[in-house]
């Protein structure tokens, strides 16, 4: 019960928690809503006390953790369940059961809960407290005189405007109701406490909701501002979930509505939508999983933000410009379209809009554009002092923990692959002969004589002729995790040999070699701790992805090749789809064992190339329908 549940609106907003009923995180609750979707985010209900009483007893249906490291009350479900979706079972004194269900719809905008009473014959009526706030989500609450206790409306629907300029919160069922207000105070949060960040938390409760649960189910609904009432039947979303597979499932969570069209978001519960998230994350959601309108959808949304050659990495969550901070987003929006094409026929309307935002990609690039971006030598450099470009992109107020400013080796690869993809296009002569340079260029300086291997960066800080000798997984890339190898045959079986042996972990590859002094094996402390990790020996799950199809290609993709990596790389996955997001990836993993989950429990890429491992491999268990 220690892993963590997600239910995602489709539109940036979402509910979590625990198994256990706990929240530990700012970002748990029930309603949290994006009031400019995916972004503009607000924390309006947290949680709920619940309580049932049965023939002269109490029994707790909620439990709630206090500073300094109290558990009150203490509540022991007999089980918990995530899927299809979050349901608690309690045990009552009278030998019946209260079952909780808790689920978002897409696209509804609202959170319902029920409540359903198995067994027993005698008295049971449910009590709810609802715990609010009105908060930025990255935000803590607490005791102050201007929240709005007084609701309007009474039983069966109710409305709260806790502070001006904040979405109002409205509850919907078949509840009785009564006012009582009162603060909670000092709710613990043991995940923001373990990473150095304020962690303790005030909610205000307006009142009581009650149910006679012998008269049937309790039905509450939350939802955000005045958007209609839509009880869900839970029969039939039942139904349309399991419909599904649960994996391809997970995946929809990440999709979200943006003014521009669709985008998809980087993780949860922190992130919104990146751009180099997006591309990499897009060919394994949507694309491995038949989604191609849905990709086609978002990548012509990008599409129209290419200025001077790039596509933005990030819209800032507060509003403001989107940040152009990356020199490999437009590189993988070009390995995206390309997926695409390949995936089945595309419009030619939609396609010579998808090509023109490519070439001009290109055109930046080969011109020469922000960040000191360019091709020079026949390889792309890129970096300036202060600045994080490439997806090593960790940085604590001005220290940017791996610069990488030069020719990184991914980076080159993307290159050479985005010059492969154009050159095929109608007039792609220009591209064809870019790319044959900058291969010819990769070869003549990237080998590294001394592991068999390839070096991270060559021209570090912009010094011509030195080499970064640094061992990351990122050279992994020249073989796999894009549509075209990079390297000869023999080259290629040294680099996949080499990150096998020094990087490889069941749960991701190692962002550094275990032998280098600057190795830290655990994700962990404060902020400036784990970002001080989080390339410098953190694994990462999505990095599987590249290097399962590097080991692939070197092995010549046979049946036999398949089968063993089936055995080898994808029990350990799938377990970890229980232990911290159910039925998600997480965003990292420590270096050392026992690989314990970080960051954040539910990632894009991580998940995304899960599921392009398994059409990599023809593995089709996580794809079959469930018929109860």
């Amino acid at each position: 019960m220690d892993g963590e549940w997600l239910e995602a609106d489709g539109q940036g907003g979402f509910a979590s928690g625990t198994g256990r009923g706990i929240r530990t995180r700012r970002y748990h609750a029930l309603l949290l809503t994006a009031a400019t979707p995916p972004t503009g985010r607000f924390v309006l209900v947290n949680g709920i006390e619940a309580w049932a009483g049965t023939a002269g007893r109490t029994t707790p249906l909620s439990s709630q953790h206090y500073a300094p490291d109290v558990i009150h009350p203490v509540c022991s479900p007999a089980a918990f369940t995530h899927d299809p979706w979050p349901a608690w079972t309690f045990p009552l004194p009278d030998g019946s059961q209260v079952v909780h269900e808790l689920l978002v719809v897409p696209d509804s905008g609202q959170t319902v809960l029920r409540w359903s009473r198995h067994g027993g014959s005698g008295p049971c009526r449910l009590q709810v407290r609802p715990l609010l706030s009105g908060r930025d989500y990255h935000a803590l609450h607490h005791e102050n005189p201007a929240f709005r206790f007084a609701g309007e409306g009474g039983d069966g629907d109710i409305l709260w405007r806790p502070y001006p300029g904040v979405p109002s919160i409205a509850a919907h069922g078949n509840f009785a109701w009564t006012a009582d207000p009162v603060w909670y105070r000092q709710f613990l949060y043991a995940e923001e406490q373990a990473r150095g960040l304020d962690c303790v938390e005030d909610l205000a409760s307006p009142g009581i909701l009650s149910w006679d649960l012998t008269a049937g189910d309790a039905i509450l609904a939350f939802r955000a501002d005045e958007r209609s009432a839509r009880i869900t039947d839970f029969g039939a979303e039942r139904d349309r979930r399991l419909a599904v597979p649960a994996l391809h499932r997970a995946a929809r969570a990440y999709v979200a509505a943006r003014s521009t069209g669709r985008t998809v978001l980087a993780g949860y519960p922190w992130f919104t939508d990146w751009g180099r998230d997006t591309f990499i994350a897009l060919r394994g959601l949507c694309l491995a999983t038949g989604q191609h309108a849905e990709a086609q959808g978002i990548l012509l949304a990008w599409s129209g933000l290419v200025s001077e050659g790039m596509l933005p990495n990030r819209f800032p969550d507060g509003g403001g410009p989107a940040e152009y901070n990356a020199v490999d987003a437009s590189l993988w929006f070009i390995v995206a379209v390309h997926g695409l094409f390949a995936a089945g026929p595309v419009a030619g309307d939609v396609a010579a809009q998808l090509q023109g935002a490519c070439t001009a990609i290109l055109e930046g690039y080969a011109a020469g554009t922000r960040y000191g971006i360019g091709h020079r030598d026949g390889l792309l450099r890129a970096g300036v002092p202060g600045v994080q470009l490439t997806w090593m992109d960790a940085k604590c107020g001005d220290w940017v923990v791996t610069p990488r400013i030069g020719k990184p080796v991914e980076v080159q690869a993307l290159w050479i692959n985005a010059l492969a993809i154009a050159a095929a296009w109608p007039g792609g002569g220009r591209w064809a002969a870019m790319e044959a340079e900058a291969r010819a260029a990769f070869l003549a300086r990237f080998p590294d004589p001394r592991t068999g291997g390839l070096v991270d960066v060559v021209d570090p800080d912009g010094v011509p002729g030195t080499v970064d000798w640094t061992m990351r997984p990122n050279q992994v890339f020249a073989v796999g995790g894009l549509p075209f190898q990079v390297v000869p045959p023999g080259l290629a079986r040294a680099v996949v040999d080499l990150v096998e042996r020094r990087l490889l972990t069941p749960l991701g590859l190692r962002t550094l070699d275990p032998a280098d002094p600057r190795y830290r094996p655990r994700y962990a402390g404060g902020v400036r701790e784990r970002d001080g990790a989080y390339h410098q020996g953190t694994a990462w799950p999505w990095l599987l992805g590249p290097f399962i199809e590097a080991w692939l290609r070197v092995r010549g993709s046979t049946a036999e090749a398949q089968a063993e990596a089936r055995a080898r790389f994808l029990p350990p996955l799938l377990a970890h789809l229980g232990m911290a997001g159910l039925g998600h990836v997480s965003e990292v993993v420590d270096g050392d064992a026992p690989h314990t989950p970080g960051g954040c429990p539910f990632q894009a890429w991580s998940l995304g190339e899960l599921l392009r491992i398994g059409a990599m491999l023809g593995e089709d268990a996580w794809t079959q329908r469930r018929t109860s």
